[in-house]
């Protein structure tokens, strides 16, 4: 064999090498912002419960690290939504409840973590402008009047949020289960306003043990801000 066969032999030999070497180890090979922008991983639902004590932290975190960057003074009240997506380490998508000034507003952040580093950074904090408020207000609600019909309602607002939550308990104290019910998501959302109530009507997936079910619950809401479980079924399709 030639020696400059050899050569090139041995030149191909090492670049494979070094092309799997930086598979293996894409945190060495690319720097962490071309990670991002290589979107290893899609976004997805957060494992186990949005209200988990991790994901409430990261929120808790976003809020802080916002107020400093913007001389803010939100308070953090809740999470809303919580997707994550794998890159150098991952980015957590939430959607959150905050208190402005005595008035809630609904928020968008994403936040950087690399566990093994002890590294956190905030990427985005803004305005959730597409996921407005519902409220009876926004429905017309009025004690002499009527309001629209029924109507598709973001699923993480928080007045949607607040029923559900109530719909749960409902559900847990008629019921004669020891396994306390936990709210996973709400599939679907509709409201409208009947005299002087605003009337939610909800698609629950639920966890009770390590069963999940499906519930259609009819949750109204007075003028007075008093939550309270009209109808309710267990949904099989």
């Amino acid at each position: 064999m030639k020696l400059t066969t050899i050569r090139f032999s041995v030149a191909v030999l090492l670049s494979l090498l070094l092309v799997l070497s930086g598979v293996c180890e894409l945190g060495h090979c690319f720097g962490d912002d071309q990670l991002i922008k290589m979107n290893l991983g899609g976004v997805h639902d957060c494992k186990g419960s949005q209200n988990s004590a991790e994901i409430d932290s990261l929120a808790r975190f976003a809020v802080l690290e916002h107020n400093k960057k913007e001389n803010t003074l939100l308070e953090f009240a809740r999470v809303l939504k919580a997707k994550e997506q794998v890159v150098s380490g991952k980015i957590y998508h939430l959607t959150l409840e905050v208190i402005d000034a005595g008035k809630k507003t609904i928020y968008e952040a994403k936040v950087w973590v690399k566990p093994w580093m002890n590294f956190m950074q905030l990427q985005e904090f803004k305005h959730a402008h597409d996921a407005p408020f519902f409220t009876q207000s926004d429905m017309g609600a009025k004690r002499d009047g009527h309001g629209p019909g029924w109507r598709t309602v973001p699923t993480h607002d928080p007045e949607v949020q607040d029923a559900a939550n109530h719909a749960v308990k409902s559900i847990q104290q008629r019921s004669n289960s020891l396994s306390p019910y936990e709210l996973l998501e709400i599939l679907l959302a509709k409201a409208k306003v009947i005299e002087e109530h605003a009337k939610f009507d909800l698609l629950l997936k639920l966890r009770r043990g390590i069963m999940e079910v499906k519930f259609r619950v009819e949750v109204n809401k007075n003028t007075d801000g008093k939550f309270y479980l009209g109808q309710f079924e267990q949904d099989n399709s």
